[in-house]
């Protein structure tokens, strides 16, 4: 079955009234489980959440599963349905993707596509009072010790363009179940990944206002400092005092930078042999560069 095309991507449908829905009640139902083969979820700072109402949990990005720890998180231990942001990839995918959408996950574009469509769904979320969860990044993070690194403003204008405020969050842990940019799984049902919740970031002096994109980003340097010492508390160490930059190390804001990174070797083999660089479809699978002609 083909994928679908980003155009043809429909965005998820709020239930008036109703935050946990039945399609949500039985996908948690099926994953729970699988959860807890993979690993144990201990959280804390859970006092800190506001009480009620809308607001934005800002975590740092690891590796693939740290969603499904923050999702069973928000499900299962603060009672919130878990809405995210997520690569329009998984949308295309045949099953994944009509599940994905509903229980409300919302796509990302990249490229084909502009994000209007799915800003003014997260609004919606956010303006029903439900809950969204962010990486920041935008990506899972390239610092070679796993760090947060430079974050993104898509966090920052969701929460000062609905009024609500941004929560800090820290996670450790997942990456002994599975490496940053791996595919392996290596459950560890015994193994804790730990979750802390910081205090809630007020934005209030930034709302009715209009802000440059400078100030977007010095909020979101704020955001990244919060979930950084909250890192820092659960690794018992103290990060690098310069936050990594992908551009400044040559790397791609997006994808596995570390295919991209045996592709750009092969490349510089080449040309120090006076060889044609690789074919523009070229690409990385199982480790292997294959392109058109090449098995």
């Amino acid at each position: 079955m083909a994928k679908k095309s980003s155009h043809s991507i429909k965005m998820p449908e709020l239930k008036p009234g109703r935050e946990i829905t039945l399609q949500m009640r039985i996908l948690a139902f099926f994953l729970r489980p699988l959860v807890r083969l993979l690993y144990k979820v201990n959280v804390t700072g859970m006092e800190n959440l506001p009480k009620s109402g809308g607001y934005v949990l800002a975590a740092n990005h690891v590796t693939t599963v740290d969603a499904l720890a923050v999702a069973y998180m928000m499900y299962f231990r603060l009672h919130r349905a878990p809405h995210f942001l997520a690569k329009e990839g998984l949308f295309k995918t045949p099953i994944v993707g009509p599940v994905l959408l509903a229980v409300g996950q919302i796509p990302v574009f990249r490229g084909q596509r502009n994000n209007t469509d799915p800003m003014e769904a997260a609004y919606k979320v956010l303006r029903a009072g439900h809950v969204i969860g962010i990486f920041p990044e935008g990506t899972l993070t390239r610092d070679p010790d796993l760090w947060p690194m430079r974050g993104r403003t898509g966090a920052i204008r969701l929460a000062i363009e609905t009024g609500v405020p941004i929560v800090p969050v820290g996670q450790w842990g997942t990456e002994q179940v599975m490496e940053t940019y791996s595919s392996k799984l290596k459950p560890k049902p015994w193994h804790k990944v730990n979750i802390v919740i910081g205090k809630p970031i007020d934005l209030s002096k930034y709302f009715d206002k209009k802000n440059s994109t400078e100030d977007l980003v010095v909020i979101t340097e704020h955001v990244m400092n919060e979930i950084t010492k909250l890192v820092e508390q659960l690794r018992g160490e103290k990060a690098p005092k310069k936050r990594f930059v992908p551009s400044e190390h040559g790397l791609p804001d997006h994808g596995n930078f570390k295919k991209f990174l045996i592709l750009k070797a092969e490349n510089e083999r080449r040309a120090s042999l006076g060889l044609e660089p690789l074919p523009a479809d070229a690409k990385v699978t199982f480790g292997k560069i294959r392109y058109k002609g090449k098995g």
